[in-house]
């Protein structure tokens, strides 16, 4: 067999060293490692060859409204509307330079990673101890680590003595794993119980450890979730799919129209240039430059209010993709949970006890039987631990920090006993014998506390503490305190026992085999610890299955564990493990996937595979997570949403979104903002896409009855100007529309034109060009062209400033309880008001604009005629909503 294809969790330390021609005591020599390194390469990550910076710039030009805008561009300078055309390419620049900045981001995802490599190791090489650069370890060297110490690569362990590791990191384990130097039997076991392994990257919490470097580099599991990241590719946002084919769409239509206009200008004997420059400013105005540009403010502006709660986004493009989310796949330690572990209940004295408050703080209270003494239970938790907690911040080992806290709820002051009681000897925790034990004089007796696994201390104690009273540790006793262990391990609770043991003074001396004191025990209780859900995430979650968003756990955790987490927060649905998803082919888990709240003892290569499983049935998928094993899954995914307190600067990198706060609640937020985002846009692009077919309607229907243009070229692109200006913009920053949140997560298939839509907005472009026409032919009537041409544009501009409110209520009614809550809208209206009496009115623009001026019945006229688009969409509106409610009645 291959060394690197060895299940090396499976051999015997001997056989694992024997394998890799080592001996354990010398190390490798220094020529062996020098002949390794050159085979195997450095301990390092590999780096992508860095694509050249014009391609990057280039591959930001090959949307196709991007395309179609610099050729709108081109035609704006072709009639001489310099201006136009500058404001049409400083948006496509401003775009591509956003893009272009986004490139970087896998490049810095891997450098995040790199930087997490421990820097140096103690190795044992030529029989000596050195301190080496982590890139030079190499398979077959002898690495000795300490607590605290960063593992530099993955190994198989030689020798662990009282050696814990903080996993988090790469499993998802919510608690520092206990390791062993012991073979195992299964080839398959997922990496947090290779219990007799260390991975890079992972960090040691307790004891010291000889490990034998069996994996470097990219052969690392660091170095394969380093190529999962590099290799996983960024796909399209939902909504840059659907604005990719509106500007085809549009393109396709506006071409056809102008084409059809210049011809038939033509054959009309029209002068070339003048035909040409109306069917060119007809182009500019149908073709939706202004569209970038509002989408650009109007993800800013919610980029910026996602950041003021705690939603930190990378990447424009991606704010709305929340909005159109139908998936969370959340990790569960530090995003459900608080990873901080607590106890939540307890037995003592032959009663139950349960405990109030969460996380590493001493807010709550022990509920036990009243008159209960609670100080013999509490005294082994504070004096028998190597941990602390002091302000809130754990110093050590989680479960030892849970047990300091509690005792803090019960009334004790740790600190003080631990004066009161100094240690003068102990029996380090060893996974041998599952229990650590303290020594402290008390006067004419020396006092052993101890704690560990309930099963070993039972099997020590020859009594135990009922209510007032010792009892000897019979057979029904024994099964009495099982039961209570069951009862709490049931609950998914990780349960610790503590006990007692009263030496006297004079028979005990500190340098003895201490050992020898392991037996005639009183058991005194049992503490029932867990990693708490987060009291908003519930809530959170209810929210979430409201707006029919799927919120899907994944851990690295057991699986009874994780399922009691989901209850305690409302996910309903099946519970499935890592080696049970390995069994199922993919079109099995396709069936299935929907139908699963927790995926429960993950691997990395499980959550991206559930990410893709989950986006191949349709939907629209977000996961959250803070560890190194959530990154592939995060870019695997729509949109990553990464922890930015407790989660690792990879995971930080690889996502798009990053929670101040870690707190899951502000994901909803997040989808609420998201949905807002694509409410607003929608709307811009309603009251636009109105305008356009609008003006195109009226020239082309003039045209086709043989009529004078009713607008002149300049026309086109100031009323192109008011359309793309600031009453547009403002649409990107209306609040949010009530029930928002109770809607359906939009089809990812869903279009922004959907049918009704469109045919909606050419309703409104047929009533502008009705109306407009109108005023037209009543203008040409009456006084000449110059003033119908007047009087036709400003009815037509009139008509933007009814139809933005049609643009704001697509369903409902326009004048509701948001009608005034845009302050910026009703200035942007106001200006566009003023500029257009400016146009008729003042002198110097009536000579731009070949416009005259108008009276007051003029403006009452057009003001009249305009607002039929507003009064008509209400009256739609009414009809269709009377409908929906009109009551079902039977016959018979």
């Amino acid at each position: 067999m291959d060394i690197e294809h060895r299940p090396w969790h499976t051999l015997s330390a001997s056989e694992a060293a024997l394998s890799l021609a080592v001996v354990p005591a010398d190390g490798l020599s220094t020529a062996a490692a020098a002949e390794r390194l050159a085979h195997y390469g450095e301990n390092k990550l590999a780096e992508a060859v860095p694509r050249p910076l014009w391609l990057k710039f280039l591959d930001q030009f090959r949307n196709f409204l991007v395309i179609v805008l610099v050729l709108a561009a081109g035609l704006a300078w072709a009639i001489g509307d310099l201006k136009d055309a500058g404001v049409i390419l400083v948006v496509v620049l401003l775009n591509a330079g956003l893009g272009f900045w986004q490139e970087h981001r896998a490049e810095r995802t891997l450098a995040a990673l790199k930087e997490m490599l421990a820097a140096h190791a103690r190795v044992r090489r030529d029989g000596l101890v050195s301190d080496i650069d982590a890139a030079q370890l190499v398979p077959g060297d002898i690495v000795l680590l300490e607590a605290g110490d960063r593992v530099p690569a993955d190994g198989r362990l030689l020798a662990a003595h009282n050696l814990e590791a903080d996993e988090a990191a790469l499993t998802g384990e919510s608690h520092a794993v206990g390791k062993s130097v012991m073979a195992l039997d299964s080839e398959n076991l997922p990496l947090g119980d290779r219990l007799n392994t260390l991975f890079m990257n992972t960090v040691l919490t307790r004891g010291r450890a000889e490990l034998l470097i069996t994996e470097t580099g990219m052969r690392s599991e660091m170095g394969k979730l380093a190529g999962m990241i590099a290799s996983a590719e960024e796909g399209e946002t939902p909504l840059q799919r659907q604005l990719d084919t509106l500007g085809k769409k549009l393109a396709v239509i506006a071409g056809f129209v102008v084409a059809i206009i210049f011809l038939v200008d033509y054959l009309r004997g029209q002068p070339m240039t003048e035909a040409a420059m109306t069917a060119v400013a007809l182009a500019v105005a149908a073709i939706p430059e202004g569209l970038p540009a509002v989408v650009t403010v109007t993800l800013a502006v919610g980029m910026w209010r996602m950041a003021q709660n705690r939603a930190i986004l990378k990447k424009l493009s991606a704010v709305e993709t929340l909005g159109s989310t139908t998936v969370i796949c959340s990790d569960k330690t530090g995003t459900l949970t608080l990873n901080q572990m607590t106890a939540r209940s307890g037995w003592y004295a032959g009663q139950g006890f349960s405990v109030s408050g969460e996380g590493y703080r001493a807010e709550g209270a022990i509920a036990a039987a009243p008159g209960t003494d609670l100080r013999p239970l509490l005294l082994p938790m504070v004096l028998c631990t190597d941990s602390c907690v002091r302000d809130g911040q754990l110093i050590g080992d989680p479960t030892e920090g849970a047990l300091w806290v509690l005792a803090q709820k019960g009334g004790l002051d740790p600190e003080t006993e631990q004066q009161r009681q100094p240690r003068i000897a102990e029996i380090p925790f060893d996974s041998a014998h599952k229990f650590m034990a303290t020594f402290h004089h008390a006067g004419e007796t020396v006092e052993m506390l101890i704690k560990g696994a309930p099963d070993v201390l039972l099997g020590r104690a020859s009594r135990w503490l009922a209510a007032q009273a010792l009892l000897p540790m019979d057979e029904a006793s024994r099964r009495l305190i099982e039961r209570e262990n069951e009862a709490l391990a049931d609950q998914a609770l990780r349960v610790l026992a503590v006990a007692h043991r009263s030496i006297p003074a004079k028979d005990f001396d500190p340098a003895s085999d201490l050992m020898a004191w392991a037996s005639e025990w009183t058991f005194l209780g049992l503490a029932g610890l867990m990693d708490p859900p987060r009291a908003e995430a519930k809530a959170a979650i209810a929210l979430c299955h409201q707006a029919g968003i799927q919120v899907k756990m994944i851990t690295g955790d057991h699986q009874a564990t994780a399922a009691a987490i989901a209850r305690e927060l409302g996910l309903v649905g099946h519970v499935v493990s890592g080696a049970e998803l390995d069994a199922m082919d993919d079109a099995a888990f396709a069936t299935r996937v929907n139908d699963i709240a927790v995926f429960a003892r993950v691997s990395p290569t499980h959550k991206v595979r559930i990410v893709h499983a989950l986006k191949a049935v349709g939907h629209v998928v977000a996961m959250t997570g803070d560890g190194v094993n959530d990154a592939p899954a995060l870019k695997a995914a729509d949109i990553g949403v990464a922890m930015g307190i407790t989660g690792t600067a990879v995971t930080r990198e690889a996502a798009t979104l990053v929670l101040t706060d870690d707190n899951f609640a502000t994901i909803v937020r997040a989808v609420e903002e998201g949905r807002v985002i694509y409410d607003n846009i929608v709307k811009f692009v309603r009251f636009q896409l109105s305008t356009n077919i609008g003006a195109i309607l009226t020239v082309l229907s003039a045209t086709l009855l043989g009529w004078p243009a009713p607008f002149t070229a300049i026309h086109l692109l100031w009323i192109n100007i008011i359309m793309d200006g600031p009453p547009a913009m403002t649409l990107g920053v209306e609040p949010a529309r009530p029930g928002l949140m109770r809607d359906r997560p939009r089809l990812q298939a869903a279009q922004i034109l959907s049918a009704g839509r469109l045919l909606r907005l050419a309703l409104y472009g047929v009533v502008m060009m009705v109306g407009t026409l109108f005023m037209f032919r009543h203008g040409l009537a009456e006084r000449g062209q110059d003033y119908a041409l007047t009087l036709a544009f400003t009815t037509f501009v009139l008509f933007q400033f009814f139809n933005v409110f049609n643009a704001r209520a697509e369903h409902g009614s326009a004048f509701n309880a948001t009608f005034f809550a845009n302050g910026k809208l009703w200035l942007a209206l106001a200006s566009v008001l003023a500029l257009q009496v400016l146009v008729v009115h003042w002198g110097p623009a009536q000579s731009v604009f070949d416009s005259v001026d108008l009276t007051l019945n003029d403006w009452g006229r057009a003001l009249a005629v305009a607002s039929s688009v507003l009064l008509l969409d209400e009256v739609r509106k009414l009809v269709a909503g009377l409908a929906r409610n009109k009551p079902q009645t039977s016959i018979g």
